[in-house]
């Protein structure tokens, strides 16, 4: 009850017009960044869910959680959904996110700007304190995701990608390392892997991808005549990427960081045992809280 009182006093008492907000999406699965507006207003004519508004500039709304380093990750995990995070540069390095979409870390201090920050100088640890509230399923998986960024980049991570897919029962070619037409593993059904859905699969493990290779798995599964195909686009898509995409999410997936991940877990007992070795995993039960 305490955390839950100390957390409607923040929405209430603390949060105030230049503090930065961020909110880690549960849809997209990535970070938005905003700056304060307004503070507290009670709305009594809007929808009962939405009277008690907070309103936000958001600035950056598609951060790739790979861009967050793992302890600032691990900060953000918390089950608490307002919380004032403080510990290793957060604030600092949130300000950088919101600027230039990198986490410098936490070893080098970084200058607040005057007039910006997170809500308040008033201190309550049940806000103040997330990382003692963690969200352990979304902490160990951001701990893979950093795993899979720092350890599968480039033909590495299209290796990994066709090991998934062969899991899944596809047969799959995968091209050599270099340049590939746009084509990073070929996957099919049947004995030769000829049979439909056939799949073009294209793998960028490094920035956020734009229109131009959306486009060119476009043309290359038209010359192809694919079923489908599949995008692996480690940091996501950019804004004219997203709108490339909108009249073909019935024959293209996009799969992003975390999307990789969910795709991992569901077939790690059949991945080859080098790559098990690799990325090392260990499943764990733990009790479930029925309120959160």
């Amino acid at each position: 009850m305490q955390n839950v009182v100390a957390q409607l006093w923040a929405i209430r008492g603390r949060i105030t017009p230049g503090d930065l907000l961020v909110m880690p999406m549960k849809t997209t699965k990535q970070i938005a960044l905003g700056r304060v507006t307004e503070g507290y207003r009670y709305r009594p004519d809007g929808p009962p869910a939405m009277r008690h508004t907070v309103s936000v500039d958001w600035r950056r709304t598609d951060l790739p959680r790979s861009a967050v380093k793992q302890d600032l990750l691990y900060t953000l995990g918390s089950v608490l959904t307002v919380f004032a995070p403080s510990k290793n540069n957060a604030v600092s390095r949130l300000e950088h996110l919101l600027q230039y979409g990198t986490d410098p870390g936490a070893v080098e201090a970084l200058p607040i700007p005057p007039g910006t920050g997170t809500a308040g100088s008033e201190s309550d640890s049940s806000v103040d304190s997330p990382e003692l509230s963690t969200d352990f399923e979304q902490a160990a998986t951001d701990q893979i995701l950093t795993r899979i960024g720092e350890d599968f980049t480039g033909h590495e991570l299209a290796r990994l990608v066709t090991a998934v897919l062969e899991a899944e029962g596809f047969r799959c070619d995968m091209s050599p390392p270099g340049p590939d037409g746009g084509i990073d593993i070929t996957a099919g059904c049947g004995p030769l892997g000829l049979d439909s859905p056939t799949v073009l699969v294209q793998v960028k493990s490094g920035g956020q991808v734009g229109a131009p290779v959306v486009s060119q798995l476009q043309g290359v599964m038209a010359t192809q005549k694919a079923d489908q195909g599949l995008l692996v686009a480690w940091d996501g898509l950019t804004r004219p990427g997203r709108d490339q995409m909108r009249h073909d999410r019935l024959r293209i997936r996009v799969w992003a960081a975390a999307d990789v991940v969910d795709a991992v877990l569901r077939n790690y007992p059949r991945l080859p045992a080098d790559l098990q070795a690799r990325l090392p995993l260990k499943q764990v039960w733990m009790v479930s809280n029925p309120e959160g």
